[in-house]
């Protein structure tokens, strides 16, 4: 199953993006055995519109647009539910053991995301009720994916 993370911004050079590659060169590693390929990395440019609204309507336009036509659709939201680590782990297990070709993770700009993303995605997941920069939450989504994969392998990295 090919992991995807599609994301409003471009991480600039910075400790943000070596954090971010960092767990995404270790998540590629260990997933290759648990039959997982990725993670990519998709950039959407962020709107310059004017109002927020459209901003999202724009924003979440393109992102629609990036989305393979097959696969299951995580978006961070803050009013989605909030997982552990476990099951986010064994939802990953769960839709690669079910034949599904791709997982994408979807993250929004500095106004979230669009009613019609919200929509289409399987399922909303929130890293809690604080609000995080989308660059961070970036970064903590890559490494809950490298997490999930040594949860999987059985690897002492999670310490639960």
């Amino acid at each position: 199953m090919r992991l995807i993370i599609l994301a409003v911004g471009r991480l600039k050079a910075g400790p943000e993006r070596e954090l971010c590659a960092r767990y995404l060169d270790r998540s590629a590693k260990g997933g290759r055995a648990l039959g997982l390929s990725g993670p990519d990395v998709t950039e959407i440019a962020e709107s310059a519109a004017r109002r927020p609204e459209d901003r999202m309507a724009e924003e979440g336009a393109a992102l629609l647009a990036a989305l393979p036509e097959a696969g299951a659709v995580l978006a961070l939201d803050p009013r989605g539910l909030e997982m552990t680590s476990e099951q986010i782990a064994a939802d990953l297990a769960a839709l690669r053991d079910r034949g599904s070709r791709s997982l994408t993770f979807v993250i929004g700009g500095a106004d979230g995301l669009s009613e019609a993303v919200r929509g289409r995605a399987d399922r909303l997941i929130a890293f809690g009720r604080a609000t995080f920069p989308h660059q961070l939450v970036r970064v903590m989504m890559a490494e809950q994916i490298y997490r999930a994969t040594t949860i999987l392998a059985g690897h002492p990295y999670h310490k639960a």
